[in-house]
Parts: structure tokens; C-alpha cells; sequence
């Protein structure tokens, strides 16, 4: 079964819960070749910081759940 991937590369996004982050870009995807493995994007925030989450929406720890919110 694939995952069900929320963001791509290039992909500009906002964290709702945490504003001080800025706005940020998905500069990486990266998804596992095991079935039950992970999908994670990179995202580099304004701040200058780049943060990993994960990208399958059928995860219940998915980023858009955490509160990443594509704009």
C-alpha cells in the first residue's frame, strides 16, 4: 500500500502552533522502500532552521495533524 503524501518539494508551509518558526519551504522528501516505513519531509523555516516530520497522511503523527498547514 503507498502512503498518502501531503506536501512536495518547493511546498511553502506555516506551523500553526508555532509562529516564532516563520514561514517555511520543503526543501526534502524521503520516503522509506519498506511497506510500514516512514515518509518524512525536511522543511527549512525562516528562523533558519530545518525540521523533520512526517508525511503520510494515513500516520496518525502526519505533520498536517501536528499542525503544518500548507499555504
Amino acid at each position: 500500500m503507498k502512503p498518502r503524501l501531503y506536501l512536495r518539494v518547493g511546498d511553502r508551509v506555516r506551523h500553526m502552533r508555532f509562529y516564532a518558526w516563520g514561514d517555511g519551504v520543503v526543501v526534502e522528501e524521503s520516503h522509506s522502500t519498506l511497506v510500514g516505513g516512514f515518509c518524512l519531509v525536511r522543511v527549512l523555516f525562516d528562523d533558519g532552521i530545518e525540521r523533520s516530520f512526517i508525511n503520510d497522511l494515513d500516520n496518525e503523527c502526519c505533520c498536517y495533524y501536528a499542525g503544518l498547514r500548507a499555504t
